[in-house]
């Protein structure tokens, strides 16, 4: 698994291909392998807060990729962001339905709406004292 990270904004966008499972770390250009989890762990260390995952070119995700999922969004929020997915697969659509994982990470259909979604979650928060 491969992804690339742009940056939009105050948002982090992980575009991700390949398999989310176990044994399958995260690979970054020429740098060490490692899984989900270190790679927001890492962002958040350095200050990122919210996370745009672009799943459009997952193929697959195993239970331990869920586990990623779910345990990242849990650090980022730990951390006062927010993580959510855009543009899932149809295979990575179903599964994150039947597991009831999108119940947990908002998944939004194209990077537009999950920008606006950011957009729209900080000027509720600007105007809740």
């Amino acid at each position: 698994m491969e992804y690339v990270i742009r940056q939009v904004g105050d948002v982090s966008i992980l575009d991700i291909t390949g398999r989310i499972d176990l044994g399958v770390p995260l690979e970054f250009g020429t740098a060490s392998r490692v899984g989900l989890q270190q790679v927001i762990r890492n962002l958040v260390k350095i200050g990122h807060k919210n996370f745009v995952l672009n799943l459009h070119e997952v193929v697959y995700i195993d239970s331990s990729g869920i586990g990623d999922l779910v345990g990242s969004a849990t650090t980022v929020r730990k951390h006062g962001g927010e993580l959510r997915v855009v543009n899932p697969s149809m295979v990575v659509r179903d599964l994150l339905r039947v597991t009831r994982v999108d119940t947990m990470i908002e998944v939004k259909p194209d990077e537009v709406s999950v920008l606006e979604a950011f957009s729209q979650s900080k000027a509720s928060g600007a105007s809740n004292p």
